[in-house]
């Protein structure tokens, strides 16, 4: 993993527009993100959202691509709530939850959004906002970080 040797600590890590990352707050220790600097926010992929007493949240996640396996049922405060405009311009209010984001070695806090991406290819979107913490996005290069190991990528294909 790279820093830009300008700036200060060694500079900003160079990720690629892929990497592997994980969510230890959510119990997530592996999954495949996108690093998208055209959405201002974090997105993960979520279901059967329940809004608990006391700002509270229960949320499911499948954390393999293409596939409900594996999945974990979580529980968050809830940090805030968002309205969002969609790549096709539609908006939508999301809940905003809190938690440590890993990527390529380095803890950061990120606000993630909550919102059904079943049908996208990434369950996780990176957006600026958590990326300003200390990465800049090469979009020619991918998983500049490292792989997750044999079994997790199997898993995420779909093949455990």
């Amino acid at each position: 993993m790279a820093r830009d040797p300008k700036s200060p600590r060694g500079g900003p890590l160079v990720a690629g527009w892929r990497e592997w990352a994980g969510l230890p707050d959510l119990g997530l220790p592996w999954i495949k993100v996108k690093l998208d600097t055209g959405a201002r926010s974090s997105a993960l992929h979520a279901f059967d959202l329940q809004e608990l007493p006391g700002d509270r949240v229960r949320f499911s996640v499948h954390p393999w691509q293409e596939t409900d396996a594996d999945a974990v049922t979580i529980e968050r405060p809830i940090h805030d709530r968002r309205t969002i405009r969609s790549s096709t311009g539609h908006t939508q209010e999301r809940i905003v939850v809190l938690t440590t984001l890993t990527l390529a070695g380095e803890t950061i806090e990120a606000e993630v959004t909550l919102s059904n991406r079943d049908q996208m290819g990434f369950r996780m979107l990176v957006g600026r906002e958590a990326l300003r913490q200390g990465f800049l996005v090469d979009p020619a290069r991918s998983f500049v970080a490292g792989r997750a190991p044999k079994e997790i990528r199997r898993r995420n294909r779909g093949r455990a």
